[in-house]
């Protein structure tokens, strides 16, 4: 009898295999793919940035159906679709197709009208052109992509730790707090990798992909911690406040807690700190996007993770802009010669201001070479430690390629007494000298020259350069507050930290320096030391200008919210007998055509003017519309300030919006303008104002105006026809500023 055993065994093992591998065929699960929305994202990012891409699409219109265009993913596939990538038969524009998988055939398109070096890189065959690609050959794809069109490195490869998702007040949705700053992730789910290190592609702020972590462990750098509730500590990292649950006994927190250092964690829970413990002190010179300048230190580099926190009258974190210049109201903490955080520890004093000096014109912020005197002598002080005496009336001069600024500042101090001359620079009043220390630091575009000075003996040389000296003295007081207010706000918002400064000497901020001092304008500066104007204890925007058209525009003007400038309301600074409401286009054009009206400066030129521009004139800046037809209000501010324009042409309809874009757009050089005492003046680039009405004259169109400047705030000129009445500058303040009140600056 035949033994059938071994036979069985010959034939059943193979027959065995072949089932096996038939059921992992047919049971394997179809591997993920990616969703068209998240791979359109994926390639645009590998061609431009977001910003890019949303400038691209600015006057386009959406390829999706207007109730889809709020998705996240609608910009890039409309890049895509506006620029041929994809292909609206193949991929249509709905919701549906952006949220399933894309296919072989799909990535084949978009590679091939990309770049002829994708050829072949999709992959895709006959067989699987309909199919989804899987996540995996999608990102092999992508590699390729980058190779093609990313030559320059635009999209890098981090090491990230996630500190937490969604938005905080005032961020965009779809972001992600990490160790990199605050990312846009649109389409990534991210809560499994909050804190987890992990590798990611990123272009600018924007998160593109991300592996898998490598481990369930975390650091977290730089960042302060305290108690929390419950026995959790509170951790103060990347702008947002975390609860951790932690196991630090008595003593570790007593060692750990109020201080900055490196977190560490294990599957969300902290398991130890070690402290920063090294702190320096000084006065800071400049703040750079990846530096800070201490005196005495020099430049000292920041901690990619470097955070700022306040730590006095409560903890707040802040951000690198709100560490002042000139002050020394904040402590640092170093570790390996890096800044990794700055504590904020007290008030700034505000007794010194530090101001950019501009070339001759106001022209420049920079200059190519400084050449200064002192009739008393001065003391020049190089970083390196070298030191220089420069006898009175000595020039000293120093040239942008000097490579002793390799080092750092120059910092220039006169004699007891004395006042630095700046002979490279012309004003108004001839050679402008300076009190204070003048500092001379190089910078890519030349030699930026900053004058740190008393704040008192800054606005002895604002107000008249600001306000005539002759003017009342009452007028005077109420400029000196004024500028003392907008002095102060600019110390706190440290415009020009990169450089050291916190404003420059042009109309950009206060004009400084152009006029001479007087006696007049010292005695009101003196008369009202220490004085700002505050508003629910803090200080306004005291803005001004130099003369109203008979009423003054609120907060509104620059686009902004009136309600978050409650005090900037608007004023008729006259009668209105006629129950004018300038809002209305009939009542503003009888208002701004009567000369007679009565107002508190009205007896000044640019009270009302006139013009005359042309269509030839205007196309030279309106452009795209043919030939200029018509010119419209469309509507109107508060005080009759003309918000919007429309522009009828020949080719097509344009409306511009903003007083100062509406300013612009309507004058020129060219223009005559008649100003109400029967004089003319020309030369000017834009409108005196944007309180006007336009009639049209053939091809020409007469604009009637009123008023010289922004039109919000205090008007220079009515606060001097108010103290010819006899009104004092608190009266005059809180005529202009609303509910406003005049307070001391606390000196610490």
């Amino acid at each position: 009898m035949r033994d059938w055993k071994p036979i069985c065994w010959i034939i059943g093992i193979p027959v065995l295999i072949l089932v096996l591998l038939i059921g992992i065929v047919i049971c394997e699960p179809v591997q993920d793919g990616i969703s068209r929305g998240q791979a359109s994202r994926a390639a645009v990012l590998a061609l431009v940035s977001k910003e890019e891409c949303e400038g691209f699409l600015e006057e386009r219109p959406s390829s999706f159906k207007a109730g889809e265009t709020e998705e996240w993913y609608v910009k890039y596939m409309d890049y895509l679709y506006g620029n041929g990538y994809l292909n609206e038969e193949l991929t249509p524009a709905t919701a549906e197709s952006a949220e399933d998988y894309i296919t072989y055939g799909e990535v084949e398109w978009l590679a091939g009208t990309v770049s002829s070096q994708l050829k072949g890189k999709a992959r895709a065959t006959v067989n699987n052109r309909e199919k989804p690609i899987p996540r995996d050959e999608w990102w092999l794809f992508y590699d390729a992509l980058l190779n093609a069109v990313d030559q320059s490195g635009q999209v890098q490869e981090k090491k990230l730790t996630v500190y937490g998702l969604g938005a905080e007040e005032g961020e965009e949705n779809w972001t992600v707090h990490t160790s990199a700053g605050i990312l846009d992730c649109e389409g990534l789910a991210l809560e499994h990798y909050v804190d987890r290190e992990f590798k990611a592609l990123c272009r600018d702020g924007s998160l593109i992909c991300f592996e898998e972590p490598e481990s369930n462990k975390a650091v977290y750098e730089n960042v302060w911690i305290t108690e929390g509730e419950d026995g959790e500590c509170l951790v103060y990292v990347d702008g947002i406040t975390k609860s951790v649950k932690n196991g630090f006994s008595e003593k570790e927190k007593e060692q750990w807690y109020n201080n900055i250092v490196d977190l560490y964690l294990e599957n969300g829970k902290a398991k130890k700190a070690e402290v920063k413990e090294d702190r320096l002190q000084g006065r800071v010179l400049s703040v750079g996007t990846d530096f800070i300048e201490i005196e005495g230190q020099g430049e000292l580099p920041l901690s990619p993770t470097f955070q700022v926190f306040k730590t006095y009258d409560g903890f707040e974190k802040k951000k690198a802009k709100d560490i002042l210049v000139g002050y020394d109201n904040q402590e640092f903490i170093v570790s390996d010669g890096q800044i990794c955080a700055a504590l904020i520890v007290r008030e700034f004093s505000a007794d010194k201001i530090r101001v950019l000096i501009m070339d001759t014109g106001f022209k420049n912020l920079f200059h190519a070479s400084v050449v200064l005197s002192c009739d008393k002598g001065m003391t020049v002080t190089w970083a390196d430690g070298g030191r220089e005496s420069i006898g009175a009336g000595e020039e000293f001069s120093v040239s942008a390629e000097e490579s002793r600024l390799d080092s750092g500042r120059l910092i220039a101090e006169p004699a007891d007494g004395g006042e630095i001359r700046v002979r490279s620079v012309e004003r108004g009043q001839g050679t402008p000298s300076y009190e204070g220390r003048l500092e001379i630091s190089a910078q890519e575009e030349g030699l930026a020259l900053v004058n740190e000075v008393d704040l008192e003996d800054y606005l002895k040389r604002v107000v008249p350069s600001e306000m005539p000296a002759s003017y009342e003295k009452e007028a005077l007081k109420a400029q000196a507050v004024c500028a003392r207010t907008y002095a102060y706000r600019q110390i706190q918002a440290n415009g020009y930290c990169q450089y050291g400064a916190h404003v420059d000497d042009s109309t950009t901020y206060q004009v400084y320096n152009n006029i001479a001092t007087d006696s007049r304008t010292d005695e009101a500066v003196e008369a009202t030391r220490g004085q700002i104007l505050t508003y629910d204890g803090k200080p306004i925007e005291a803005f001004y200008f130099s003369t109203s058209c008979g009423a003054t525009a609120d907060g509104s003007i620059w686009g902004g919210d009136p309600e978050a400038v409650p005090y900037l309301k608007s004023k008729m600074l006259g009668e209105n007998p006629n129950s004018y409401n300038l809002k209305n286009n009939v009542d503003f054009d009888n208002f701004i055509r009567d000369k007679n009206y009565k107002a508190y400066d009205s007896d000044y030129a640019l009270f009302r003017w006139e013009t005359t521009t042309t269509s030839e004139i205007l196309e030279q800046k309106v452009t795209g519309i043919g030939t200029v037809e018509n010119i419209t209000v469309k509507s109107r501010g508060a005080g009759g300030i003309a918000e919007e324009l429309e522009i009828i042409g020949s080719d097509g309809v344009k409306s511009v919006t903003g007083q100062s874009r509406i300013r612009t757009l309507l004058g020129s050089s060219s223009l005559t303008i008649k100003m109400k005492n029967g004089k003319t003046m020309t030369g000017q680039e834009t409108l005196p104002s944007a309180f006007i009405s336009i009639e049209k004259k053939g091809s020409s169109f007469r604009i009637y105006g009123g008023g010289y400047g922004h039109g919000a705030g205090m008007s220079q000129n009515g606060a001097q026809g108010m103290a010819k009445e006899g009104t004092g500058y608190r009266q005059i303040l809180q005529f202009f500023y609303d509910g406003t009140e005049i307070t001391e600056i606390e000196k610490n």
